[in-house]
Order: C-alpha cells, then sequence, then structure tokens
C-alpha cells in the first residue's frame, strides 16, 4: 500500500472513531494516540539516528508533571502549560544529551537509562507534589480560558491533530538535508566524519526536538487521565515504547504510529479475552520483530530514511 494512501486511511479511521465509539473507547484510543506521539518522538532518533534511548519516559513524564506543577500554582491554561512542557523536556534533553550522545551502542542506552531513573526518583521526593503518591489534577486545562479539552470528543481531535502534526515533522525532518545526515552517520559514521561534518550536533537537535515532542505527549497524558505519577518516568515505559517503534517499523513515520496503536488497542482487547493475556501477546511480537520492518513493512510502507 502506498504510504500516502496508508497515512490517509489510517488518519481517516482515527477521525471517524468517535461517531460510533462510547467514552470508554475514545479514552483507549486517546490514549493509544498519546503513546503513538511518544513513540514517534522516538522513532524519529531510533530510525534515523540509530539512538536506542531508554530515558524517553522522562521527556514524557517531565512534561505530564509541568502541567500538574503549573495547575497547582494556577497556571491551567493549555497555551501556556503545553508550550512549558515542550520546552522543560527539550531543556532535560539538551542537558542529558549532550553528556549521553558522547557515548554510542550500550553505553548510550545504559548513561540514559542513568538519566531515566534520576528523574524517576526526583519526581518521586517532589513530596510538596504527591511525592511518590502521584498529583491529581483539579481538572482538564483550558484553551484561552474555555473547557474545551473537558469534551470526549474535542480531546480526541486535539490528540488526533497533534499526532498527524508529530507525524508530518518526522517526515519533513527525514527527508531534509538534516535527516539524510542523521541517517548517513547512523549506516557509517567513519565515512560521513571522513567527509567533514561531525554528526554530534545534528544528533543533539533530534534528540531535543525528539524530547520536546514527548513532553508535549506527557502534557496530553496528564490531561487525559488527570493524573501525575512517577511511574510515567519510569524505564519500563521507555521500554514499552521502543517495543511499539520495533513492532511498527522504525524506519518508517507511520511505524511508530501503528506500533503504538496495535500494542495499546492489542493489550487491551486480550487482556478481556484472557488474564493470561501476555502468553498471546509475546509471540505476536516476535513475529512483527521477524517481518524486519514491523507492521509498516506488512502493509507496504517504505522507509523515510
Amino acid at each position: 500500500m502506498n504510504r500516502l494512501i496508508l497515512a490517509l486511511v489510517l488518519f481517516a479511521a482515527l477521525a471517524a472513531v468517535p461517531a460510533f465509539a462510547d467514552s470508554a473507547m475514545l479514552t483507549l484510543v486517546a490514549r493509544a494516540m498519546i503513546f503513538a506521539l511518544a513513540a514517534t518522538s522516538l522513532g524519529f532518533i531510533l530510525g534515523q539516528g540509530g539512538l536506542v534511548s531508554f530515558g524517553h519516559a522522562a521527556t514524557m513524564g517531565i512534561g505530564a508533571y509541568a502541567v500538574g506543577i503549573l495547575m497547582e500554582e494556577g497556571v491551567r491554561d493549555a497555551l501556556v502549560s503545553f508550550p512549558v512542557a515542550m520546552a522543560a523536556a527539550g531543556l532535560f534533553a539538551l542537558v542529558t544529551g549532550a553528556i549521553s550522545l558522547r557515548t554510542r551502542g550500550v553505553y548510550f542506552i545504559m548513561i540514559t537509562l542513568a538519566f531515566g531513573q534520576m528523574a524517576f526518583f526526583v519526581a518521586q521526593s517532589l513530596s510538596a507534589y504527591g511525592g511518590d503518591d502521584g498529583l491529581t489534577l483539579a481538572a482538564r486545562s483550558t484553551v484561552a480560558g474555555a473547557r474545551w479539552l473537558k469534551d470526549p470528543k474535542t480531546f480526541h481531535y486535539v490528540v488526533l491533530g497533534l499526532l498527524a502534526l508529530t507525524v508530518l515533522v518526522s517526515t519533513v525532518l527525514a527527508r531534509a538535508p538534516f535527516g539524510r545526515v542523521l541517517a548517513a552517520g547512523r549506516d557509517n559514521e567513519r565515512r560521513l566524519r571522513a567527509l567533514g561534518v561531525d554528526p554530534y550536533a545534528y544528533r543533539l537537535v533530534a534528540y531535543v526536538i525528539a524530547g520536546a515532542f514527548a513532553g508535549l505527549a506527557g502534557a496530553l497524558y496528564a490531561n487525559l487521565t488527570e493524573f501525575v505519577s512517577p511511574a510515567y518516568l519510569s524505564w519500563h515505559r521507555s521500554a514499552e515504547f521502543i517495543v511499539m517503534v520495533v513492532a511498527g517499523g522504525p524506519l518508517s513515520a507511520l511505524g511508530p504510529v501503528l506500533g503504538a496503536l496495535g500494542v495499546v488497542l492489542l493489550e487491551d482487547g486480550l487482556a478481556h479475552l484472557t488474564e493470561h493475556w501476555r502468553i498471546i501477546f509475546g509471540p505476536l511480537l516476535v513475529l512483527l520483530v521477524l517481518a524486519r520492518g514491523g507492521i509498516a513493512t506488512l502493509l507496504g510502507g517504505r522507509r523515510d530514511g
């Protein structure tokens, strides 16, 4: 299936969900789309740059906490809290990425894991904002004073629009010279350096962009659940995002979206069938990984970089 047609079919299907779904289904699909947004941001640095980050959930959690803390301090408008969430997550990615990107391979994985766990324990120590018990939001964020996000259908379309924007940005960056440099560094860093190009700065910018979009996902997730918890920053959540990216296909901008939707919806469906759903889910995931391209490849999607 052509990549453009696949994208149009996917987003048209998501846009049609509110027409027939009940509130529980809307919540489930919204959660899947928010995770898809976070997975797309991770998929960009993983697919284009070959950067396997186990600290990606920390940037999402920071975005969620930014919304929660601002709301506790009386700032409830999304036009303020969402940009702050992205900036805070991007700043964390900048500081930690500047150090982490000096390493490669398993060392990069371990140092991002360490930074993610540091953020996790900091969140646990925020006793003024719930500490280990988490923080309950008084309500969803307003938009220019209006409570648009309170309506499940409106919230659904806001999340869908931001997800589409994230996929578009990832696609444009992957096709741009910026993305080509990232892909070249992933495939043959020695040759790239021989041409006089240092991939470090490109990787750092990509890492910050991915962190900022993960922060946006965190802001949306805080509004969906109306709750913020240190668990949002756990390395287990980072591992889930990596699974989503690999299952969907990291070399296509649509891959992480398909992976996240598939994983979340499949988990929920199997959990309703049996309490031993992981026994079924595991082999299915293995089959997707063995497909060497995930769901996107099975559906005919091509790589972006």
